[in-house]
């Protein structure tokens, strides 16, 4: 399997300069949008496939692990976790576009810039490296960047440049802490600055300068509060396919994932690190849930609780390494608090893209994405409404959805590893989480239209409308299927971040 593995990030790239250049013939104008969903299909088959493989680690032209520059590709549990998530929402998204993106001009451009960010966060979750980790960090970012300034009104412009501002001082302080890292070590890849860095102490000024760092940098890109006022502008302004690959995949591959690999695989677990971790969760969870409620604009209110949502995973992360750096440490509760933040990151996936793509249609047929505009959707509206309720359900936690069984699993795993506090926090954002749709449902999908364009409204086109009926089945799914997701998919992943030391301490052989 090991030859199909660079494929996910080359593919997406080259197929992303074959889109411009087949833009400039009228006739393969219009093919970029089948090459693109060839292409993500392709990695997504390939992603499924490495999920039967074992652990995947080689270095790219000859380098080895003495080798500072060394680009090492790592493909573990979590690496496969990640790269089925991110192409499966692409390829959603993708099918979601083709009718949606028809009243854009250049759309050959959207698909050439979706698939750079596709490779890049492939190549994100795939780089052993920090410096590469970094480099493709910064591919998605920029791609994201002109995404979601692409209807080029003021107001995309507005988030777009604020994005920006922000996110590259994010990289700049990611970029910092790799060069002190590097300053400290003599290197680059994470396995060699694993075991060196367990030798110089994780107690030093410059080792926690560098964490400091390197946790801030990632927060920005992951939207965790206080480092989250780019995205809920950044959000409502893109056009929804991009919103359901910003809040799908964007801020856990560039921002989450990335975090969980820098405290267990980089520095490795430790009472400071998970107390931020903690930290930062618990405040996103509860500030995030609050300013949703009071939102009347569809997507701002979707992009809040995107910030919501992430913080349950970065709490249940952050708890797993408390527990995991406890003198004794209890490896099987630390698993089960990585069990329900990994699970919930996947099914944060779903039902956000599911729901941001509802929310795409809603706009595109209603004309507005205020609530109080809307009403009666669910007579006109069937198929969409459906799925909306369908997310909806799913993000406030009703069983038998698969949003209940990963907040159920942090919940207890709270309980166990004896946060009470905060399983009770927990529990109460999930209540003010449901209140929250409530009012969508109230306003947007019953009662009667205030607006007489959205009381005109008819079903989105079938292409749209099958992209979230597939998320909606999945969101059904997954929940159900607990079981072989925890065997097959979840348990590897949260065994690469709690084996670092052990599957680590190789410096990157196979």
């Amino acid at each position: 399997m090991m030859p199909f593995v660079p494929l996910l990030v080359i593919l997406p790239l080259g197929a992303a300069f074959c889109a411009v250049a087949m833009a400039q013939v009228n006739w393969l104008r219009r093919l970029t949008a089948p090459l693109a969903m060839a292409v993500v299909l392709a990695n997504l088959v390939i992603s499924a496939m490495l999920l039967g493989a074992g652990d995947i680690r080689f270095f790219v032209g000859g380098w080895g692990p003495e080798s500072a520059r060394g680009i090492e590709i790592v493909c573990d549990g979590l690496s496969k976790l990640m790269a089925v998530t991110i192409n499966l929402v692409a390829l959603v998204a993708f099918v979601f576009a083709v009718p949606y993106m028809r009243r854009f001009t250049k759309v050959w451009l959207f698909d050439s810039l979706l698939l750079l960010m596709v490779g890049a966060m492939n190549g994100v979750v795939l780089a052993g490296d920090l410096f590469n980790l970094f480099v493709f960090l910064e591919i998605a970012a920029i791609a994201s960047y002109a995404l979601v300034a692409f209807g080029c009104e003021a107001e995309e412009l507005e988030a777009a440049f604020k994005y920006m501002v922000l996110g590259t001082v994010g990289s700049a302080f990611i970029l910092l802490g790799v060069t002190v890292i590097y300053a400290i070590t003599g290197q680059l890849n994470m396995a060699m600055v694993h075991s060196l860095l367990g030798k110089v102490g994780p107690g030093g000024p410059a080792v926690l300068l560098a964490a400091a760092l390197l946790l801030s940098g990632l927060a920005l890109k992951a939207a965790m509060v206080p480092f989250h006022a780019w995205l809920p502008d950044a959000h409502p302004s893109a056009p929804a396919p991009i919103s359901a690959m910003l809040s799908g995949v964007l801020i856990k591959a560039s921002g989450v994932y990335a975090m969980a690999r820098i405290v267990f695989n980089v520095f490795g677990a430790s009472d400071h690190l998970a107390a931020i971790l903690m930290a930062m969760g618990t405040l996103s969870m509860l500030i995030g849930v609050l300013l949703a409620v009071g939102q009347w604009d569809i997507k701002r209110l979707l992009a809040y609780h995107s910030i919501s949502q992430m913080g349950y995973v970065v709490l249940a992360i952050g708890a797993a390494a408390q527990v995991a750096s406890r003198p004794s440490p209890d490896m099987a509760l630390a698993g089960l608090c990585l069990f329900g933040g990994l699970f919930h990151l996947f099914n944060h996936a779903m039902f956000k893209s599911l729901l941001f793509l509802s929310s795409g249609a809603i706009e595109q047929q209603t004309g507005t994405r205020e609530l109080k505009k809307m009403g009666g959707l669910a007579r006109r509206m069937k198929v969409t409404s459906f799925c909306c309720r369908v997310g909806a359900l799913s993000i406030a936690g009703v069983p038998p959805f698969n949003g209940f069984f990963s907040k159920l699993i942090i919940i207890i795993a709270l309980v166990l590893a004896g946060h009470e506090v905060l399983a009770a926090l927990a529990v109460f954002v999930a209540l003010v989480t449901l209140i929250s749709f409530i009012k969508v449902q109230r306003y947007a999908l019953e009662g009667a239209a205030a607006d007489a364009h959205a009381a005109n409204a008819v079903e989105a086109p079938v292409l749209m409308q099958t992209a979230m009926v597939v998320l909606a089945v999945i969101c059904i799914v997954s929940g159900l299927a607990i079981v072989p997701l925890r065997e097959h998919v979840l348990g590897p992943a949260a065994d690469a971040l709690l084996g670092a030391g052990r599957l680590l301490s190789t410096g990157g052989a196979p």
